[in-house]
Order: structure tokens, then sequence, then C-alpha cells
């Protein structure tokens, strides 16, 4: 398993030749805002979940430039041996997308997380970066499908499901969203949408906080003996073999999940990115044995 991560990197950038200059094309709509409200209930293992909170989405250069902002409450309750406990977490999520550059905001430590968007970064060397056919494609190699069209807000949508997710879809954006996984049940839906609208720089604007790269951050911990270097370096020009590539093929979303949370450029990701990331990585496999 110590060997995924850099053969993960290895078959997302390495089955596309990087394009570098590419304009991004996320959605077949220029710009806009949209609104949703969230909801989560569940119950695993002894401990019942619930709850809410809003998302606000503002893009604009058909979505190479984008703003997503989640603020949300959860409330965990746990029954033990006829004990019970109580624990409410509030949720801030700010992150920004420009061109295949991520920024992520940690308003906990007063910083901001940069990153290169490696599902991004790919889709920019696939049809000619028009990542909108490029996920209907991955949606139908992770097994998706369409089985319908819907009004979500008086627009029509595409409803699409794959990996346990209903998802309404217009022209690229997601304007409702159903999970049922592992008995845990997440609901979002658009409350408002303006869509090839003005949207102004300000919208699109984050924390006077310091930016940091992973660099950077990994520049804090055990300093590389030469020895770890020269093992790392050959262990990453390593191809994969098939049985890498196989047990990538077969790697459930949730294995993916952990095994990323483990690699620290992951760990600070949201599971929208990792989930992205994921599907890209099941498209590409499948695309590199035609």
């Amino acid at each position: 398993m110590k060997r995924i991560i850099p053969i993960l990197y290895f078959v997302l950038m390495g089955i596309f030749v990087k394009a570098q200059d590419t304009q991004l094309k996320r959605y077949e709509l220029k710009s806009g805002i949209v609104e949703y409200t969230t909801s989560i209930s569940g119950k695993i293992m002894g401990t019942t979940t619930t709850g809410n909170g809003t998302e606000k989405l503002y893009f604009k250069n058909w979505g190479a430039i984008e703003l997503l902002e989640e603020e949300s409450i959860k409330t965990s309750q746990t029954k033990f041996f006829g004990k019970e406990t109580t624990k409410t977490s509030n949720v801030h999520n700010l992150s920004k997308l420009d061109n295949g550059t991520s920024y992520s905001v940690d308003f906990k430590n007063k910083k901001i997380i940069k990153r290169e968007d490696v599902a991004m970064s790919a889709v920019k060397s696939y049809r000619n970066g028009d990542a909108h056919q490029t996920g209907k494609e991955m949606l139908e190699a992770m097994g998706g499908e369409k089985i319908g069209e819907e009004k979500v807000l008086g627009y029509n949508c595409e409803i699409w499901t794959a990996m346990g997710t209903k998802i309404w879809i217009y022209k690229g954006i997601p304007l409702k969203t159903e999970s049922d996984i592992v008995g845990m049940k997440t609901i979002k839906v658009a409350t408002k949408a303006k869509f090839n609208i003005a949207v102004s720089s300000s919208y699109f604007q984050l924390p006077n906080y310091p930016i940091t790269t992973i660099n950077d951050m990994m520049e804090g911990g055990r300093a590389s003996q030469p020895n770890d270097l020269n093992s790392e370096t050959e262990e990453n020009n390593e191809e994969p073999s098939k049985a890498d590539l196989e047990h990538l093929k077969n790697m459930s979303f949730e294995e993916y999940k952990e095994m990323s949370k483990k690699d620290p450029e992951s760990r600070n990701k949201t599971d929208e990115e990792l989930r992205e990331e994921y599907s890209l990585m099941k498209f590409m496999l499948k695309m590199s044995n035609k």
C-alpha cells in the first residue's frame, strides 16, 4: 500500500500529456452564483448524526475561476453501555480554484494552503480542457448512468446516478445531490441560482492570511536523509505493475479516501475534491486500456 500514492499520481499525470496553456472550461455557462442548503442524517455503529448548513458557489470564465464557501453544524449522539454523549461541531470551509491552482483556507491556523489541482491539470490535457464532457465520461466509466431529466429551480437538469449518489446536473452545474452511503444520507439542493451574469471580483477574495504550500508544511517535519531521498526517488520513478493498477481499478472511494488521508498532499482535501480525483482516476484507468 505504501507504493500506491506515487503510483496514483503516475496514473493521473502520466496517461495524458499535461497542457499548461489550455483554458479550463468546467461548465457550459460563463458565470453564475448558486446558493444551496445541505442536510445530513444517519446512524452508524450506535452514533446518530444530524446536521444542516449552507453553501455558496461563485464562478466565472466558464468555471476556471470559482469560489465555494460552506458553513454547517453537525451533532453526533453516541450511546455506549447506557451512557450517552453528544458532540456538536461547526464547519466553515472556503476554497478557490483558479485555472488549475486551488486554495484552501485553514481558519483555525489562519493560513491558506495552495496546491496544484491534480484532477483539473489532467482535464486540461484532455478534450482541450472541457471538464463538463470529461465529467460525463468519467461518470459512465464508473458505472454511472443518466436516468432521466427533471427541473430544479426551473432549470432542466440531467439526472445521473453513480456510486450511491444521485446528481441533478444543469450544463455541468450540480443543482441537487442525494447520497446514501453506509447509512449516512446527505442532501444538497440549490435554493437560488443565476447564470451568465456579471460576478464581481469581490466574491473571489480570500482572507488576508499567509499562503503556504505542501512543501512549506513538510519543511517543519523530520529532515529527509540522503538514503530516504534516494529510496523515494527510485520508488516514484518505478512504473506501476499490473497488480498495482488492478488494485486501483477495484478500489472503492472509501478505500481511496483512507489512503489519501495518509498522504500529506491530500490530508486537507475535502471529500468533494477527493471524489473528483477518484472519479478521474477511474476514468483514466479505463481509457488507458483502450
